[in-house]
C-alpha cells in the first residue's frame, strides 16, 4: 500500500464523520496521476506555498501600510496565522487538517497591495467590480504557475472562494455562502479570530488605541492578552459547535461572540476608519488610481510582466491582475518610476 493511501485510511478511521476525507475528493479540473506520499489536499497546500503568489504576502499590508518597524502584522503573518488557529479548530473537532490548512494559506492570495484600500480602488475602478476571494480563485485557477494555475480540488477552491465576510455573518444563513465543507467554515472563524485579536495587538503598538481604550466587556469576556484572547474565542467556537440531528452546526458560545461582535465594531470605527490609517489610504489610493489609468493607456508593457497568457484576458482584466498582484513596495516603486522625476547624477 502507498503512503498516500495509508494517509487517506486513517483519515477515514480517525476523522469525524462530518470531515471531508482527501480520498473522496469532487477532483480537480484536469485530471491527474497522484502522488505516491502526498493527499491531494497536501499537495494543494504545497503548491500554495511554492507559489510566487504566497510569497508575495510578505510585502502587502495587513492594517499598517508599508511599515517600516519590524513587528506590524502582513497579509503572509496573517495568513500563518489563521492557519494555525485553523488547525487547532480542526483538530479539536476532527476535521481533516491538511484541507483546512490548505484553505487557509489560499485565501488572501488575491488581496491587492495597501489592504483593502487597493480593494476599493479596484472595485470602483473596474467593471464588475472587484473582490479579493474572487481574485484568489482567478490566482490559484489562472495566474498562477507562469499563466497554468495551481489546479487545486474542488473542496479548496470553493473554501477560498467563500472564506470572506466582510462585516457580515461569519457563518452566513443562505446556503448559497456557505462553504461546501466543515472545514470551509473553520476557515471562516479562524480568519476572524486572527484578525480581530493581531489588528488589536497592531493598533496598540502603533499608538492609535490604548490599552485603556478596549471595550471593558471584550477584556473581561475574552482576556486581556493576544494569547487569552485567541484560547478563548477559539474555546467559543468548539463548545458552541455541536451536532444537530445528524448534522454538524456551526455556532459560537452566545457570551465570546457577542463579545467578538463588539471588538469588532471598535476596531472598525476607531482602527481601520481612523484618520491616521484613513490618510495613509487616501496616497495609496492615489497611487493605484494614477497606475491603472496609465496601464489601460501603455498595454505593451503588460505583456512583458504578465507573459503570453495574459493576451487572452481584456485589456481592463489584465490591469486589475497586474495591479492586484503587486507589493505594497512594488507600486510605490513603479509610481516613482513612471510618475515621479530621477535625481540627476553627474557621471
Amino acid at each position: 500500500m502507498l503512503i498516500r493511501e495509508k494517509i487517506e485510511e486513517k483519515e477515514r478511521e480517525l476523522l469525524s464523520p462530518y470531515a471531508c476525507c482527501s480520498g473522496d475528493t469532487k477532483g480537480r479540473f484536469r485530471t491527474e496521476e497522484e502522488c505516491p506520499l502526498r493527499t491531494a489536499f497536501m499537495r494543494d497546500r504545497d503548491r500554495i506555498i511554492y507559489s510566487k503568489a504566497f510569497r508575495r504576502l510578505k510585502y502587502k499590508t495587513q492594517v499598517f501600510l508599508a511599515p517600516s518597524e519590524d513587528h506590524y502584522r502582513t497579509r503572509l503573518t496573517h495568513t500563518l496565522e489563521v492557519s494555525e488557529i485553523g488547525r487547532v479548530l480542526a483538530r479539536s473537532l476532527e476535521l481533516n487538517e491538511d484541507l483546512v490548512e490548505a484553505i487557509a494559506l489560499g485565501h488572501d492570495l488575491g488581496h491587492t497591495p495597501f489592504g483593502h484600500a487597493g480593494e476599493s480602488v479596484l472595485n470602483e475602478l473596474v467593471t464588475n467590480g472587484f473582490s479579493h476571494y474572487k481574485q484568489s480563485l482567478r490566482v490559484v485557477d489562472v495566474l498562477a504557475n507562469e499563466g497554468c494555475g495551481l489546479n487545486l480540488t474542488h473542496e479548496v477552491r470553493d473554501g477560498i472562494a467563500k472564506h470572506s465576510k466582510g462585516y457580515g455573518e461569519v457563518i452566513p444563513a443562505g446556503s448559497r455562502d456557505m462553504p461546501e465543507t466543515a472545514e470551509g467554515c473553520v476557515v471562516r472563524y479562524a480568519d476572524i479570530i486572527a484578525y480581530l485579536s493581531h489588528d488589536l495587538d497592531d493598533a496598540i503598538r502603533s499608538g492609535i488605541i490604548g490599552e485603556d481604550d478596549i471595550p471593558k466587556n471584550c477584556n473581561a469576556v475574552l482576556g486581556k492578552t493576544h494569547s487569552q484572547r485567541n484560547m478563548t474565542m477559539v474555546q467559543g467556537v468548539i463548545s458552541g459547535t455541536n451536532d444537530d440531528n445528524g448534522e454538524l452546526v456551526f455556532g459560537i458560545d452566545v457570551r465570546i461572540g457577542e463579545s467578538m461582535q463588539e471588538l469588532r465594531s471598535f476596531l472598525f470605527n476607531n482602527v481601520y476608519r481612523s484618520e491616521r490609517v484613513h490618510k495613509e489610504f487616501v496616497k495609496a489610493s492615489k497611487i493605484l488610481r494614477e497606475l491603472y489609468g496609465y496601464f489601460m493607456e501603455h498595454q505593451d508593457i503588460l505583456a512583458q510582466e504578465l507573459g503570453q497568457f495574459a493576451l487572452s484576458a481584456s485589456p481592463e482584466r489584465r490591469v486589475c491582475d497586474y495591479i492586484a498582484s503587486m507589493t505594497d513596495r512594488y507600486a510605490q516603486n513603479m509610481y516613482q518610476k513612471l510618475f515621479l522625476p530621477s535625481v540627476f547624477q553627474e557621471d
